[in-house]
């Protein structure tokens, strides 16, 4: 009997993941025809929201009934249907909001990324560049629309730590503060907040940097903060606390290392570098595996990086002219820790 009960089991959570895809994609037609958007003010007959969206009445039927069944919407027993509690992440006005994560997930060019993982395993390279014929950021800078669903789904995730980032390090003796490849400022602007004696510097891309002039603004930092724009891998700006954020795990040893070595020659005197990463874990048993190993699938479908080990952030900063002085516990219940470093 035990054995029948646990084969059905097992059949049951294997096919939950097989059908993953199905799920998320359901998810992304509901967020893309803002069918929750609809819901979000109450029931609604399917009629009228089909009238509402331009969708077809039946066809939008079953794509309610599946969000039912997934937990985002619910039936008001009259025929009609709502955004359930669950469902509310999914609204761009909400504080903990996800809906361009689920846009950039599903997107055909992300999404279609995943459908060659199998050419990403048997060769090693990223499967978006086998799809698209260039690489994810070169493609995002072809695409603005793209590009701007990436950028407002990078600010959500680091919305979620910005404000652990200060409580974990502090940052009382920092002078200038330089954010490198920080977006749109969230995790800056933090920063300076909670540090009210340093200026900042956030450095990216144009088209990475877009909003964060509003950023600052709205933190109140904007006269103490500037936005310098360039390529990261050819120098950046000086401070004497350099932060990276999540953007080792998006390239290789080499390009790690021209960045690390880019930011020790800019790193004053007494300085640290400040890198926030997820970092694999010993033991794959322990709560946080699970997060950096699905993102470490994800690098390698997007752009051929890869999440790591202490051992091996240690020898990046070894060969960068860093010590890895110490790393801290995940912040905010996620993956990400901050690794502290010294030039030497």
């Amino acid at each position: 009997m035990t054995d029948h009960v646990t084969s059905h089991e097992g059949y049951a959570k294997l096919s939950q993941m097989a059908f993953g895809y199905a799920t998320s994609q359901i998810l992304y037609a509901a967020v893309r025809l803002c069918v929750l958007e609809g819901l979000a003010a109450g029931a609604r007959p399917v009629e009228e929201l089909a009238r509402a969206l331009g969708c077809d009445p039946g066809a939008l039927r079953r794509l309610l009934r599946a969000l039912v069944v997934l937990g985002v919407a619910e039936e008001d027993g009259a025929g009609g249907f709502a955004l359930a509690e669950l469902g509310r992440p999914l609204l761009a006005v909400h504080p903990l909001s996800i809906r361009s994560s689920v846009l950039l997930l599903g997107d055909p060019a992300t999404w279609g990324a995943w459908g060659a993982l199998t050419h990403g395993v048997r060769t090693g390279e990223a499967a978006f560049d086998h799809v698209h014929g260039r690489p994810l950021f070169d493609h995002l800078a072809r695409h603005p629309g793209l590009s701007e669903i990436f950028n407002t789904a990078m600010r959500e995730g680091a919305e979620q730590i910005a404000p652990e980032v200060p409580k974990a390090y502090d940052f009382g003796g920092a002078r200038t503060v330089v954010d490198i490849g920080g977006g749109n400022g969230t995790v800056l602007a933090a920063i300076l907040s909670a540090a009210p004696g340093a200026r900042g510097i956030l450095f990216d891309t144009a088209e990475g940097a877009a909003g964060a002039a509003g950023t600052f603004r709205r933190a109140g930092v904007a006269d103490r903060c500037s936005i310098e724009t360039g390529d990261f891998f050819q120098g950046v700006p000086e401070g004497d606390v350099l932060v990276v954020k999540g953007v080792l795990h998006d390239w290789d040893d080499e390009r790690c290392a021209t960045l690390l070595r880019g930011c020790r020659a800019s790193i004053a005197p007494g300085g640290r570098l400040l890198v926030l990463e997820p970092v694999l874990p010993p033991r794959l048993d322990t709560p946080e595996a699970s997060g950096v190993v699905m993102s470490d699938i994800a690098m390698l479908v997007y752009t051929g990086g890869r999440e790591r080990g202490g051992d091996e952030f240690r020898y990046l900063f070894a060969a960068s002219g860093f010590h890895l002085a110490g790393v801290t516990p995940p912040l905010a219940g996620s993956a990400i820790r901050i690794l502290v470093a010294d030039p030497v």
